[in-house]
C-alpha cells in the first residue's frame, strides 16, 4: 500500500487514458503529458500503460508499506526521503544516499532526483516538494497503482468523475506486483520549461462563425494562461475574438486541443478531461497540447498556422 500523508493541491491517479469511448460521452483523460508518465514507468520497470500519480504544483507526501522503486518525471522538485534507520535500502534502482550533515536523522535530501529510479525501503516516507518550475510531476511506483480500472483505465477524470477521486490525506492506494527490473540508467534529462509557448493551430469546424479579423488576432497577438485553467482546459486571457454569427450553436463533438470561444471572446484550449460535446464555436485545433501541462498562470501563448 501507499499511505497518503499529504495529498497536495491536486494529486490524481493517471495512466494513458481510456480512448475509444467518446461516442458514449467519455473523454480519453489520462496523464496531461503521456510521454512523461511512460518514461517514469520505464525507469521503474513497469509497462508503459501502468498507472502512476500526477502531482500538481504543491507536491505531496507518501509512505510506502513495502520496499519499492519509484521515479519522478516532469517538473523539477526537491525530494526528501525519510526512512527508519534500521531499514536497509532494497536492491534495484539508485540506492538511498546518506543524509547531508544538516538533515534530521533518517532523512535524505534529494534535490536532483527527478528522472532516475530510486530505491526506497519498506516504511519509507517520500516527500515531494513544490514545483520549482513547471506545474506537474508524474510518479511511477514499481508494480503500478492497482486501483480498480473503469472502462479499461485507472485514470481519474476530473470532469466526469470516472476513476478514483483525487487523493485526500489519509487515503491508501494498492500497489501491484513488480513485473520487471528498474532501468539501468543513472539520469534522464528533462526538457526545460519554456518561458512562453508557440502552438501550431489548424482551422476549426466553426471558423466561419468569426469575423475575418478574429483569426488574424488569434495568430498575431499573445495570450496568457489564466489562473482558472485546469485539467479540463487552459483558459487564455487576451484579445477577444469577434463573432460574425450571433446566437446559439447546437452541441457538437469536441476533440483534444479544440480551441473553443465562449461569448466573452476569450479562447479556451481543451485538455485531457475535456467534454466530448460543446455548444460554443471552435475556431481552431491545437496540434499538440502537451506543453500546456507545465504552463503556469501568466505564461505567454502564441499561435501559428501549420504552414508557418
Amino acid at each position: 500500500m501507499i499511505e497518503v500523508l499529504r495529498a497536495g493541491a491536486l494529486t490524481t491517479v493517471q495512466d494513458q487514458g481510456r480512448p475509444g469511448w467518446a461516442h458514449l460521452g467519455v473523454p480519453r483523460s489520462g496523464a496531461l503529458d503521456p510521454a512523461a508518465l511512460r518514461l517514469a514507468n520505464r525507469l521503474v520497470g513497469n509497462p508503459e500503460h501502468a498507472a502512476g500519480l500526477e502531482i500538481t504544483l504543491t507536491g505531496c507526501e507518501l509512505r510506502f508499506t513495502r520496499a519499492v522503486t519509484v521515479a519522478l518525471t516532469g517538473a523539477q522538485v526537491d525530494v526528501l526521503v525519510e526512512r527508519r534507520p534500521a531499514d536497509p535500502s532494497p536492491g534495484g534502482g539508485r540506492p538511498v544516499e546518506r543524509r547531508p550533515a544538516d538533515a534530521p536523522s533518517g532523512v535524505e535530501r534529494r534535490p536532483g532526483d527527478t528522472g532516475r529510479p530510486l530505491s526506497l525501503p519498506a516504511g519509507a516516507t517520500l516527500r515531494i516538494g513544490p514545483a520549482r518550475s513547471g506545474v506537474r510531476s508524474w510518479l511511477a511506483v514499481s508494480g503500478g497503482i492497482a486501483v480498480e480500472p473503469v472502462l479499461g483505465s485507472r485514470a481519474t477524470d476530473t470532469l466526469s468523475g470516472l476513476g478514483p477521486p483525487p487523493l485526500r490525506d489519509g487515503d491508501r492506494l494498492p500497489v501491484g506486483a513488480p513485473t520487471g527490473p528498474p532501468a539501468p540508467v543513472d539520469l534522464t534529462v528533462a526538457p526545460a520549461v519554456p518561458a512562453g509557448l508557440r502552438l501550431a493551430l489548424r482551422p476549426g469546424p466553426r471558423q466561419d462563425w468569426f469575423t475575418p479579423a478574429a483569426l488574424d488576432l488569434l495568430l498575431s497577438t499573445a495570450y496568457t494562461i489564466s489562473p482558472a485553467s485546469n485539467r479540463v482546459g487552459a483558459r487564455l486571457a487576451g484579445a477577444a475574438l469577434p463573432r460574425a454569427v450571433a446566437g446559439e450553436l447546437p452541441s457538437e463533438g469536441l476533440v483534444l486541443g479544440a480551441v473553443q470561444v465562449p461569448p466573452d471572446g476569450q479562447p479556451l484550449i481543451f485538455l485531457a478531461d475535456h467534454p466530448t460535446t460543446g455548444g460554443y464555436p471552435v475556431i481552431g485545433v491545437v496540434d499538440d497540447v502537451t506543453p500546456l501541462a507545465q504552463a503556469r498562470p501568466g505564461t505567454t501563448v502564441t499561435f501559428h498556422g501549420p504552414q508557418r
